[in-house]
């Protein structure tokens, strides 16, 4: 089984990325999707967080508001929250690859948004970049509900940048002239990866 990470930094287009890659027969893990699940009633990661900042729990759930809140104030303890997380968000990944290649799943897509800003790495066959001009990135993260100008500089000072995640990429795709040549470059990388993965295999007959 082949496995990509899509990955990129906030504002360049790696959600319509993954529903592209979906659109060729690609099933994806979305790690958001999965934090949103251990952050909601009877997640897995309630119970840690609750032990270890209590008031960011609201309704049983973890409050996106509050811990935001909290870590803009507290930005040494991101570290921490991703003690906590990192390895629910693995579990479920490791149980939901098993059930692809269970399926006999031939290609799938880990959308991983921090893949490199992560501790551990997880091992894969190819990373994926998603990229854009910082311009263009810039305006379309401000463009978004409640974003400021200092908002944006905390994010950018937590995450690689650009031009040294696109030096540790397999492949990028720029995003930045619209969706329709986008889905061109998927489907150009999923026509070499599986040749790529053919001529291996061939080799190692």
């Amino acid at each position: 089984m082949i496995e990509i990470v899509l990955t990129g930094s906030i504002g360049m287009g790696k959600s319509t990325t993954a529903r592209l890659f979906a659109k060729q027969g690609i099933p994806g893990f979305d790690a958001d999707q999965a934090v949103h699940q251990l952050y909601s009633q009877n997640g897995a990661a309630i119970a840690p967080i609750k032990a270890w900042l209590p008031e960011v729990i609201k309704n049983g759930a973890v409050s996106r508001e509050r811990l935001g809140a909290h870590l803009a104030k507290n930005p040494e303890d991101f570290a921490d929250l991703e003690t906590i997380v990192h390895p629910l968000v693995a579990a479920k990944r490791k149980k939901w690859r098993l059930a692809q290649k269970t399926k006999g799943q031939q290609i799938v897509l880990y959308d991983i948004p921090l893949y490199f800003e992560a501790k551990r790495q997880q091992e894969t066959d190819f990373v994926v970049l998603v990229s854009a001009p910082l311009m263009v990135q810039k305006a379309r993260v401000l463009a978004r509900p409640g974003m400021s100008e200092k908002k944006w500089q905390q994010i950018m000072g937590r995450q690689m940048p650009d031009t040294q995640k696109r030096q540790n990429s397999d492949y990028i795709i720029r995003t930045d002239k619209g969706i329709a040549d986008a889905d061109l470059q998927v489907q150009a990388i999923l026509r070499h990866i599986t040749k790529t993965a053919v001529f291996v295999e061939k080799n190692h007959a």
